[in-house]
């Protein structure tokens, strides 16, 4: 099958089947996307998501885009947009056509019940599906625990915090950390580096 119709075709279905967003279809583009064809990893996932979060523009369409670029580069990246979008745009078309009367039945409210359990269970699982396979390192960790306990505090102490400033926050913490670590590294490789020198000058002067 040609690359850009199966790009094409696998994000269709996912965009027709999930409800929720994009938080929620990450479970399903796991399954579909590493799971089931092995294009990217687990680790490029994680990626991924971090990328498609931090970037302008709703979370599943920017995966779409990576995930299609990685395959088949722009060609493939605009056959996995489409893809994901055109199920969206033709149901929402055709449910504005009749809004009112949609949203008025009964049914259709206790749909939106149900599936917004579903839908909260479904981000919950994708949530900690990525802490479990994050790298237990220690600037992950930390960044990560900083980050949530900010989170929980502006939400307890009812302020009005925008989700891109935790972003610029996890982001600017990922580089102190990562700076520190990695100059303690060096360090550590320039000491290993006299104290081999110093071996050395001590065992020539024997």
């Amino acid at each position: 099958m040609n690359k850009n119709i199966e790009l094409f075709g696998l994000f269709f279905k996912l965009g027709l089947i999930t409800f929720g967003g994009g938080y929620a279809m990450i479970p399903q583009i796991k399954e579909s996307i590493v799971e089931k064809k092995g294009w990217i990893t687990e680790d490029d996932m994680l990626e991924m998501i971090a990328i498609a979060e931090s970037t302008p523009g709703p979370v599943a369409i920017n995966m779409a885009t990576y995930i299609g670029y990685k395959q088949n580069k722009i060609l493939g990246s605009i056959c996995a947009t489409l893809g994901v979008v055109l199920p969206s745009l033709i149901i929402i078309y055709l449910i504005s056509l009749f809004l009112e009367q949609f949203m008025a039945n009964k049914y259709v409210q206790y749909a939106f019940i149900g599936i917004n359990a579903a839908v909260a269970f479904l981000i919950i699982k994708a949530g900690l599906n990525m802490i479990k396979k994050m790298p237990k390192k220690v600037i992950p960790i930390a960044v990560c625990s900083v980050v949530f306990i900010l989170v929980l505090l502006f939400k307890f102490m009812q302020i009005s915090f925008s989700s891109i400033y935790f972003i610029i926050i996890g982001g600017v913490l990922g580089i102190i950390l990562y700076s520190v670590s990695q100059a303690k590294k060096m360090k550590n490789k320039v000491d290993d580096k006299n104290d081999e020198d110093n071996n050395l000058g001590g065992s020539d002067n024997d």
